[in-house]
């Protein structure tokens, strides 16, 4: 069964380009393209309806936004085949429910308004933390990066227990398709209670740290393939940081999420999140099964 990529829009710009950026990748990738709008509009219209339509104003509203966002991609991409449609479901609900089926989540960054980009931030955090599939969060001013990368690299963020993961997975299969370097970025701190002042021993928790994210990046790529070109780099210092900087000048960030059975409230951990938050290029959280 092929999946879909699927495409969260809303009518914002920020959604109109995710959904240029998944058009790209289905054409890469060979998938047909899902967009999808999803707005409870029945709890604010009632039972109003349009004298001409007999439909509630925003439905109305809701399938004129993806019919726009189905002739944008038809144009960036008319090799792709697309599909849309209007779901009368939370946007977060209805979300995680299509990642069910989906090959990639892709969504914008925000909504329209300033109440309304909020509310699309929180809509995006809670999915990231549910998601089935991978989710894309396409920020930063992308123009065709994924049929012709604009930096040419793809940046991995490698976990410290240095397993490889379904993101490393992931980054490897992209950086394949797109013919470009994966960047395996592990950071490392060295916690304050381990450093001493004695001259002859001040180095020695500094090393030993860093030669564990040495190590932990190693087993990570421990099955790179051969046809792919992979970079390696421990850097010292917070990994929210490390890998916002390091987005400046890549085409994707590719991180993992860690989800746990059973347990509610939001699943994502804090370098995740601030990738979500900060990062100058597109983000995907690969979701990792505990």
């Amino acid at each position: 069964m092929t999946l879909p990529i699927v495409v969260g829009v809303d009518g914002s710009e920020p959604s109109l380009r995710a959904v240029d950026w998944a058009a790209d990748e289905a054409a890469v990738r060979g998938l047909p393209l899902r967009l999808v709008y999803a707005s409870l509009w029945e709890r604010y219209e009632g039972t109003h309806l349009t004298d001409d339509l007999h439909k509630p104003s925003e439905e109305i509203m809701a399938e004129d936004i993806v019919e726009i966002a189905a002739r944008r991609a038809r144009r960036r991409r008319p090799d792709v085949t697309e599909s849309t449609d209007v779901l009368a479901e939370e946007p977060e609900y209805a979300l995680v429910h299509e990642s069910r089926d989906a090959t990639l989540l892709v969504t914008g960054t925000r909504g329209r308004g300033g109440l309304a980009e909020a509310l699309l931030g929180s809509v995006n955090l809670t999915v990231a933390g549910h998601a089935h599939c991978p989710l894309v969060v396409v920020r930063g001013n992308h123009d065709n990066q994924t049929a012709t990368p604009a930096h040419g690299r793809i940046v991995l963020g490698v976990g410290e227990d240095g397993k490889e993961s379904a993101a490393v997975r992931f980054a490897y299969e992209e950086a394949r398709r797109r013919r470009v370097p994966l960047d395996a970025v592990r950071a490392w701190r060295c916690p304050a209670y381990e450093t001493t002042d004695h001259p002859l021993l001040a180095g020695e928790p500094t090393r030993l740290h860093e030669q564990q994210a040495v190590e932990a990046l190693e087993t990570a790529l421990q099955n790179l393939p051969d046809d792919i070109e992979a970079h390696r780099s421990t850097v010292e210092g917070h990994a929210r940081a490390i890998l916002v900087a390091a987005s400046h000048d890549a085409d994707l960030v590719v991180v993992g999420a860690r989800r746990r059975p059973r347990t509610f409230g939001l699943q994502l951990g804090r370098v995740a999140h601030g990738v979500l938050h900060h990062s100058a290029c597109p983000v995907v959280v690969v979701p990792e099964p505990v």
